[in-house]
């Protein structure tokens, strides 16, 4: 069997727009376009961003909006939803914007579909109002999508204008076995949120494997992994700046949804026993250290999980220090 190497390997990035504790979500926003323009210079293969509400320290929840204005200030890199949470919206009104952003650029947009509410109960209430949609609606809904990007059958009584005819490239995204079932069912890219939930990714990618049917869009399997990165010239100083990514998951399973935080010297004293070791499941993929040790790290994951593409996530606190992260990562991949 081809051992697949970190050159023929796919890299590209997860863009969760995280808000600092001490810069404004306009900031945010800007830097999310600013990482696109670098990443399509250091030439990175696509850039996603999530839909996730009422976050305050997350500012990609009107997805499609800001995907186009990445698109608009980008020449080359695809840019795409991982994912648009899609029991929270009616497929036509996706497919219509999504349909409209591959008009305006074509070849360059892709749509990541997830089918978690990506976000609480009370929130999800108020984005659904007056829908009964349910998760099991899911596998209905991708049908639906996939069809007002084809083109349309004789007697379609709804036609997605914008969006018909324009093949926008449909993932699926993922952190259980369902989803993997139905990419493979209908022979869908796939990806796999192990940046936040990796405790399935090998049964998720067996199955889906084993079960591929090829398609239109797709002759044979293709799995993208999510993975939490933070390089730096050293191990101790790389540590250091993933004190960041650490607070951010201890808030997440504190239900604190606050901003990203500084770095600090220690997690000594923030952290109990319990809570340090759900941070370590979270973050268990996760690559942390100078480009040795994350190069390590990479070509070990290639060896165990064979993926064609790794789909990076960064929460480091400083932009500049951030942007530097993606560099790193892309001279591992070329070194």
């Amino acid at each position: 069997m081809h051992m697949r190497t970190l050159q023929d390997t796919k890299f590209s990035i997860l863009e969760l727009a995280p808000v600092r504790d001490d810069k404004s979500v306009e900031f945010s926003l800007k830097h999310a376009l600013e990482l696109a323009q670098y990443a399509e210079k250091l030439g990175y293969e696509r850039l996603w961003l999530a839909e996730h509400h009422n976050m305050t320290g997350i500012a990609s929840s009107a997805t499609a909006v800001l995907i186009g204005y990445i698109l608009a200030n980008t020449q080359s890199i695809r840019v795409g939803s991982g994912g648009i949470m899609l029991p929270n919206h009616a497929p036509l009104v996706v497919a219509e914007q999504f349909g409209t952003l591959a008009t305006l650029y074509p070849n360059r947009v892709e749509l990541g579909l997830g089918r978690a509410p990506g976000t609480d109960q009370m929130t999800m209430r108020a984005l659904r109002r007056g829908r009964q949609e349910t998760e099991d609606q899911f596998p209905q809904d991708v049908l639906e999508i996939l069809q007002y990007f084809d083109e349309p059958y004789v007697g379609q009584q709804i036609i997605a204008t914008p969006g018909q005819g324009t093949h926008v490239p449909v993932w699926l995204l993922g952190s259980s076995l369902f989803s993997a079932q139905l990419a493979a069912k209908l022979g869908l890219p796939y990806s796999f949120a192990s940046h936040f939930a990796p405790r399935m990714l090998d049964q998720a990618i067996k199955l889906y494997r084993e079960n591929f049917q090829p398609s239109e869009y797709l002759s044979q399997p293709y799995v993208s992994m999510g993975v939490p990165v933070v390089v730096a010239e050293t191990d101790a100083e790389a540590e250091k700046l993933a004190t960041s990514p650490y607070q951010r998951v201890l808030g997440l399973i504190r239900g604190d949804l606050r901003k990203l935080k500084a770095p600090v010297e220690s997690m000594d004293g923030l952290w109990s026993v319990s809570e340090k070791m759900a941070v370590e499941n979270f973050l268990g993929k996760a690559q942390i250290g100078s480009t040795k040790t994350v190069k390590a790290g990479l070509e070990n994951l290639l060896a165990q999980y064979d993926v064609d593409e790794f789909i990076f996530t960064c929460d480091v606190y400083d932009t500049d220090q951030r942007l530097n992260n993606f560099k790193l990562l892309m001279d591992i991949k070329n070194s």
